[in-house]
C-alpha cells in the first residue's frame, strides 16, 4: 500500500514562504504524475500543480493561474519526495494542501497539511 506523508505546513505572514514536502513510502519512479491540490472548507478541492514524467521527454509541470510565478513543484527521486516551494504567499493561499500520486489507474492521497497565511 502506498503512503504519502505531507509536512511543512504552518502559519506564515503574507509575502512569506513555505516549502511543503510529500514523502512516499516507496520509490516514486512508478508514479507518472504527482502534484498538489488544496481545499478550503466549503469549497471544492482545487488543483494547484502537477509534475509528470515521460521517459522520452523528462519532467513537465503545470500550475494553476493563481499560483504561477510564485509556486514551484519539484521531485527528488533519490529521496522519494515531491516538494512544493511557495513564495510570495497571500491570504487566499490559506488551505489544506494535499499531495497526490498517480500510478496506472490508481490515485493515492496524503492526509493533508494546513497552510495559513495571515498577519
Amino acid at each position: 500500500q502506498v503512503q504519502l506523508v505531507e509536512s511543512g505546513g504552518g502559519l506564515v505572514q503574507p509575502g512569506g514562504s513555505l516549502r511543503l514536502s510529500c514523502a512516499a513510502s516507496g520509490s516514486i519512479f512508478s508514479f507518472y504524475a504527482m502534484g498538489w491540490y488544496r481545499q478550503v472548507p466549503g469549497k471544492q478541492r482545487e488543483l494547484v500543480t502537477t509534475i509528470t514524467t515521460a521517459i522520452t521527454s523528462g519532467d513537465s509541470t503545470n500550475y494553476a493561474d493563481s499560483v504561477k510565478g510564485r509556486f514551484t513543484i519539484s521531485r527528488d527521486n533519490a529521496k522519494n519526495t515531491v516538494y512544493l516551494q511557495m513564495n510570495s504567499l497571500k491570504p487566499e493561499d490559506t488551505a489544506v494542501y494535499y499531495c497526490y500520486a498517480d500510478r496506472a489507474i490508481s490515485r493515492f492521497w496524503g492526509q493533508g497539511t494546513q497552510v495559513t497565511v495571515s498577519s
